[in-house]
């Protein structure tokens, strides 16, 4: 058996632990893991840009918002959505983020480096300014609150069922991505994050890789912001502000970048960590952000670089004691 099928066998046993654990705990576990799986699938659509292609976005926030306030204004003007019609609005969520990544798709993949992150956060920040100041639609700083959540057969207003269904969108989007990573395709873009340039020179249209990517990275972000209305109840400019972004990339770094289930760990801790530390102490955020510089000073590689790191000293510590042992033996 490969180390590769390890780790999935290992992912797989983790998942079906959380599938049962959880919905055998309180409410209140319940709810941050909800939370935490609707918001994994946006940290792990940015992975696909940042640790996969290489491209640090700052505007994923936008296309959680994107899902969310559709989701919220079908629901509370037309009444749409809370019947069968919910797998209709699953899909126009997907369908929304995928369309806005590709207008915006259409600036920022021409641009690199920080001007890309300059960009993405130029257009996150249009998103947030329409969610603010179109009150008709959005209601403004207010929001939109979601009273009631789908019933199709099953009441997605119990709480373990909702679990149940965003656990399964979890599981669906972590496999799919998983498979268009170790497909050619994700390999041409683990090509282009380490050496743009000689792709161009083996032929690959690099421009175009990028592009699809961050389509499909804006199509599960709105994924994530469908389940993200009905998770939290309430969508608001908050969703789709600057420090959401942030939130993502923080996440993903965390865990590692270029995982998939690092910004899951990520997504996981931090959304555990602050409504747990914000129910002690009011300055619950410096110790999150002493979690993040720490991490980026002593793991640069996240959390599931820890083995690595320890395989690499392990290694390293073996070759020096077989160099002593080469230097007493006498001549």
């Amino acid at each position: 058996m490969t180390s590769q099928q390890i780790k999935v066998l290992m992912v797989a046993a983790a998942l079906a632990a959380v599938a049962i654990i959880v919905p055998n705990t309180n409410s209140f576990v319940i709810l941050l893991a909800t939370r935490a799986l609707a918001f994994s699938i946006l940290v792990m659509s940015l992975d696909i840009l940042l640790g996969y292609t290489g491209l640090p976005s700052l505007g994923q926030a936008a296309y959680l918002g994107i899902g969310a306030y559709m989701t919220a204004i079908l629901a509370t003007k037309y009444q749409f959505g809370l019947g069968l019609d919910f797998w209709l609005v699953i899909v126009f969520g997907i369908l929304g983020g995928a369309a806005l990544a590709a207008v915006f798709g259409l600036f920022a993949i021409r641009a690199t480096g920080v001007y890309f992150l300059m960009i993405t956060l130029a257009l996150g920040q249009c998103v947030w300014g329409l969610a603010y100041r179109w009150n008709s639609l959005t209601g403004g700083d207010n929001g939109s609150n979601l009273h009631v959540r789908p019933r199709f057969g099953i009441d997605l207003g119990h709480e373990v069922t909702f679990f149940y269904v965003v656990f399964g969108f979890f599981a669906l989007s972590l496999l799919l991505m998983y498979v268009l990573v170790r497909s050619p395709f994700g390999r041409s873009l683990a090509g282009i994050r380490e050496r743009e340039v000689r792709m161009q020179i083996l032929g690959y249209n690099t421009w175009l890789h990028k592009y699809i990517a961050f389509i499909i990275a804006g199509g599960f972000g709105g994924l994530a912001g469908v389940l993200w209305a009905h998770t939290a109840g309430i969508v608001s400019p908050e969703n789709v502000v600057l420090t959401t972004s942030v939130d993502a990339l923080l996440m993903a770094v965390l865990g590692g970048a270029g995982t998939l289930v690092g910004g899951v760990i990520g997504a996981g801790i931090v959304i555990g960590l602050r409504e747990y530390l914000s129910t002690l102490v009011p300055w619950w955020q410096y110790v999150l952000g002493a979690v993040y510089v720490l991490t980026i000073l002593y793991l640069p590689t996240g959390l599931m670089g820890i083995p690595e790191r320890i395989r690499q000293r392990r290694a390293l510590r073996a070759e020096r004691e077989g160099r002593k042992s080469m230097a007493s033996v006498p001549s």
